[in-house]
């Protein structure tokens, strides 16, 4: 069985998910994606202004989670993880579209 393998981290000031934005149009802020130099050669052709999508392991997801109320409100009906954007879910992969807004080295700068 293949093995998923970090290629690079993510430095953000978001340290505690409580102050995670629950979309990045709701205020997430800037951060650094610091590709493995092992990987440099893979960032090549990636301009300021471009549009990419990031894959990221949610480190600080609760993997045992399958059902939610969405967006935590209570009033809302339990709901399948798999049918909501909950970062609690068996394989806490996070897939969000992000804007290039700096390069330096195998450093981006994204929003």
């Amino acid at each position: 069985m293949e093995q998923l393998e970090p290629i690079g981290v993510v430095h953000s000031e978001l340290i505690e998910r409580s102050r995670a934005p629950r979309q990045g149009a709701e205020g997430a802020p800037a951060a650094w994606v610091e590709v493995a130099p092992a990987f440099a050669e893979a960032l090549h052709g990636i301009e300021v202004g471009q549009e990419l999508i990031l894959l990221t392991w949610l480190h600080q997801a609760r993997r045992e989670t399958l059902q939610v109320h969405p967006r935590g409100n209570r009033n809302a009906p339990l709901t399948g993880v798999f049918a909501t954007r909950s970062p609690d879910r068996p394989n806490p992969i996070g897939i969000h579209p992000v804007t290039v807004l700096e390069i330096s080295g195998t450093r981006l700068r994204v929003e």
